[in-house]
């Protein structure tokens, strides 16, 4: 019983804390911008260039 007197104060101590940050992290634009990092995964804009010819293709007839 006496674990309860020092522990329901630190968890409510503790609960502030996190609503505290949340608010601070709310008001410095954390989170913002959700969908913006996911998409830009999406487009990759390292991709090699495609030739539209190809060395190692043998001209017709030489079978």
């Amino acid at each position: 019983m006496e674990a309860l007197f020092l522990l329901v104060p630190l968890s409510i101590g503790i609960v502030f804390i996190a609503i505290w940050l949340f608010f601070r992290m709310s008001d410095s634009g954390q989170f913002d911008d959700m969908i913006g990092p996911a998409l830009r995964i999406l487009h990759d804009d390292d991709r090699p260039e495609i030739n539209q010819k190809s060395e190692n293709v043998r001209p017709d007839g030489d079978g």
